[in-house]
């Protein structure tokens, strides 16, 4: 298949595709003219990357899950430790639906007399939400 027939195929956009293959996660078997050819197993692959990255992935750690050739080898531990990052996505999320869900029906006569509220107000003052970058000191010295 040519690269148009790939991105028709896949719905992943022909200048995405030659970035994958730039970063080595697909590889073309040659050119018909000017265009890159793949092999069928290219779509595979690409359905691979895509539940990659929906899953959380970086490019670079699906990169790893793919052996020379066209094996793969799925990290059980990374897929382990990325379900384990996920429920704690998910615990801060529940936690900041239920509190946004108690401050629009809460009977208290302004949100900041509510303890509930308060909780949350100091929770994402802390960065405990998520809500903001906790920026890690640079190793690089700046003037």
């Amino acid at each position: 298949m040519d690269i148009a027939e790939v991105a028709q195929r896949s719905g992943v956009p022909a200048s995405t595709l030659r970035f994958y293959e730039e970063k080595g996660l697909i590889a073309s078997t040659g050119r018909r003219g000017l265009r890159r050819v793949f092999d069928a197993g290219v779509l595979e692959r690409l359905a691979l990357i895509a539940l990659g990255r929906s899953a959380g992935f970086s490019l670079d750690e699906i990169g790893r899950m793919f052996s020379p050739g066209k094996g793969v080898r799925i990290d059980r531990r990374l897929l382990a430790a990325k379900a384990e990052e996920l429920d704690g996505t998910i615990r801060k999320l529940s936690a900041m639906r239920e509190g946004l869900l108690h401050a629009a029906a809460c009977p208290a006569p302004s949100h900041m007399e509510c303890p509930t509220f308060r909780r949350l107000l100091g929770l994402a003052g802390a960065g405990g939400l998520g809500g903001r970058d906790k920026k890690k000191p640079s190793s690089k010295g700046r003037s």
